[in-house]
């Protein structure tokens, strides 16, 4: 059984770091990810990261986030630079068992239960 749990976030500034992490177990993932959910919004791809290290982002969060992945350790983690107001939302750690990067969450089979950031103008 898969299992995908979160950890960082919180509040910070604006134009300040957080860093979120997601450490997966059950088996071989071979493309991880982030989305996030803002209130009244529809979920959003941000990062997506394959087996080997290809990556993908979001437009809102290029040249802002960096998504890194430590395989031996079966982890995923985003770090967040120059964080706005609108970048509030609940962070949620995604995983597909196929090695490509697709933006929509129907195409993720594994989710964690997310983590809150906050971001203060």
């Amino acid at each position: 059984q898969v299992q995908l749990v979160e950890s960082g976030g919180g509040l910070v500034q604006a134009g300040g770091s957080l860093r979120v992490s997601c450490a997966a177990s059950g088996r071989t993932l071979y493309t991880m990810g982030w989305f996030r959910q803002a209130p009244g919004k529809e979920r959003e791809f941000v990062a997506g990261i394959r087996w080997s290290g290809g990556h993908q982002y979001g437009e809102s969060v290029k040249g802002r986030f960096t998504i890194s992945r430590d395989n031996a350790k079966n982890t995923v983690s985003l770090e967040m630079n120059s964080l706005k107001p609108e970048d509030t939302a609940i962070y949620y750690c995604a995983a597909r068992s196929r090695n490509d990067i697709v933006v929509y969450q129907t195409g993720y089979e594994y989710w964690g239960q997310g983590t809150q950031v906050t971001v203060s103008s």
